[in-house]
């Protein structure tokens, strides 16, 4: 009901009996309604924006299993990380990653193993990023598997292995990750432990340039123009 009136379905817009419907459902034990409640703390929804009380009320509902209290404990990290509606402080993100990976999030898996890796937050330790991007992989994590792939690619915290490297990278790739696509497409560019193929590379540069990947972007002008 709460989302109703939040978002008009079916009755007007009242952001503030949204937001006390999130609170009687969240004060009754239910996930969803914490994960709704500190949504509304964290965006102002009805009530003033108050970030620590939509930490709280994200771990309180992340507890109790809450796949999207687990996300939204990532992707406020994101924010942190980069500078979205707030100043860029690693150091969060790294906790928030962290509180996010420890509940089994994957994409605060991930994301942590890139703080490792990078040293964003914490010491640079390529084995715990390696061992963080097979965890989030294992779990299905496309973003973790290309991550996966660039360990194996460039040797960060295990051996260089051309062959994982493309067979993650082609993994991703079909299941959407622009990185991948854009990986892949150098592996068959450029011959990588796999046969040259320049109608594949142009293939998964279009595939990674049409979800807004610059770079493949630019590789994609730049082999069509040498094929014309």
């Amino acid at each position: 009901m709460g989302l109703c009136y939040e978002t008009g379905f079916g009755t007007n817009v009242n952001k503030e009996k949204a937001f006390e419907l999130y609170q009687k459902a969240a004060d009754l034990g239910n996930a969803n309604g914490m994960n709704s409640l500190g949504y509304c703390y964290e965006n102002g929804v009805g009530t003033d924006v108050d970030i620590k009380k939509a930490l709280e009320l994200y771990r309180k509902a992340a507890n109790l299993e809450n796949y999207y209290a687990q996300f939204n404990l990532a992707l406020l990290g994101y924010c942190y990380d980069i500078g979205i509606g707030t100043e860029v402080n690693k150091q969060k993100a790294f906790e928030l990653y962290q509180k996010a990976a420890d509940l089994g999030n994957s994409h605060g898996i991930n994301n942590l193993g890139w703080c490792f890796e990078c040293g964003y937050g914490t010491i640079i330790n390529e084995q715990m990023a390696f061992e963080l991007y097979q965890k989030a992989a294992d779990l299905g994590n496309i973003n973790g598997m290309n991550s996966l792939g660039c360990c194996y690619k460039n040797g960060v915290g295990t051996d260089v292995d051309n062959h994982k490297a493309f067979e993650l990278y082609q993994k991703a790739a079909y299941l959407g990750n622009d990185f991948s696509q854009y990986n892949l497409a150098l592996m068959y560019e450029y011959g990588s432990d796999t046969e040259k193929d320049i109608n594949q590379a142009i293939y998964w540069y279009k595939k990674s340039a049409e979800q807004g990947h610059g770079y493949a972007h630019e590789k994609l002008a730049e082999l069509l123009e040498k094929l014309n």
